[in-house]
């Protein structure tokens, strides 16, 4: 299993450094470029890597423990205002906060406070729990617990059935016509069928296409946010094909160049429920084992015809990651 590599160690420390740093810190701002410096990480990929080895997502983190360090500070200190205890947990205002904790608790601050002190002073307080809510205002995060966290997220992500076939290889230029989609897209096929209908329908009087022989077609998704930090409605996908370089292009029809250098190659046969999966894969799973770490630049998806996964309502699909060694 991964989890005794050195290289797996060494992700776990730079997490774990993050983790402290939001800790100490939950009181300021914080922004990705800087957990990601924190980390030594590309802010490119650091959260999606946060999320695939956490189970949680870089933000979802922060605000969670913002909160459950607001439940101490409440109920330690009755006496001390809600708009202090905000601040103090780095919420922008005390109505931000007011939102954040009554989405969680189902209540506000102020009642929650209320309702705890009434319990306590009647007897029905469950003393043990809201000692730790008490301690977790100062308490630090427990290397332990995240390390054996991790290691047993990295463990179940090597047992899933993906069957993947994963590879560091130097790839080449490549210019891309594509045509971009801004919006939401998970889960939505019909949306591509739509893209690449239309993109294929500039292509092949072109000659770029040739339908006789799909498995010569290179088609290439680009993904340019990331879902769990970019709102639905300004994602931004672009679906094209490989082209040569002089392609000229017009219209909806862009072009782009993905730039040359290393990137590991994960190919999966894989059904649409899977890429979720699949993503958490190479970066909860192989990342943190092979020695390398994310580079600056665009990850894609490469899809491949003609091996018969389409028969069977699956895809082959190769995702696309750009690398360097560990520093």
């Amino acid at each position: 299993m991964y989890e005794n590599s050195t290289q797996v160690r060494d992700y776990i420390q730079r997490i774990n450094c993050v983790m402290d740093y939001i800790d100490r810190h939950l009181g300021e701002a914080m922004t990705l470029e800087a957990l990601a410096s924190v980390a030594g990480f590309s802010p490119y990929h650091f959260h999606r890597i946060f999320a695939a080895m956490v189970g949680e997502t870089l933000f979802g983190f922060i605000g969670r423990l913002r909160l459950e360090r607001s439940l101490g500070l409440l109920y330690g200190d009755p006496y001390r205002p809600v708009t202090d205890v905000a601040l103090a947990c780095g919420f922008s205002s005390p109505a931000a906060f007011s939102r954040a904790f009554s989405a969680r608790y189902g209540m506000s601050p102020s009642r929650w406070r209320k309702e705890r002190l009434e319990k306590s002073n009647t007897g029905k307080e469950e003393s043990s729990l809201y000692q730790v809510l008490r301690n977790r205002g100062n308490a630090e995060v427990s290397h332990l617990v995240y390390d054996e966290y991790m290691r047993n997220f990295i463990v179940r992500r090597d047992s899933m059935k993906l069957n993947p076939e994963a590879k560091v290889v130097n790839r080449s230029e490549t210019t891309v016509a594509y045509i971009r989609h801004i919006g939401p897209y998970a889960g939505d096929a019909k949306l591509f069928e739509g893209l690449y209908a239309r993109l294929y329908q500039w292509a092949k009087p072109r000659g770029l296409v040739d339908m006789e022989h799909p498995e010569k077609c290179a088609e290439i998704i680009i993904y340019h946010d990331d879902p769990s930090v970019t709102e639905p409605e300004k994602l931004r996908v672009s679906a094209g094909i490989v082209v040569p370089a002089d392609t000229e292009v017009s219209g909806e029809v862009g072009k782009l160049t993905i730039p040359p250098g290393d990137y590991v190659e994960a190919r999966f046969i894989i059904g649409p429920e899977d890429f979720g999966e699949a993503w958490g894969w190479v970066c909860g799973t192989w990342l943190p084992a092979s020695g390398y770490q994310p580079g600056d630049g665009m990850c894609f998806e490469q899809y491949a015809h003609g091996s018969g996964a389409e028969k069977e309502g699956k895809f082959d699909v190769t995702i696309c990651l750009p690398v360097k060694p560990m520093k």
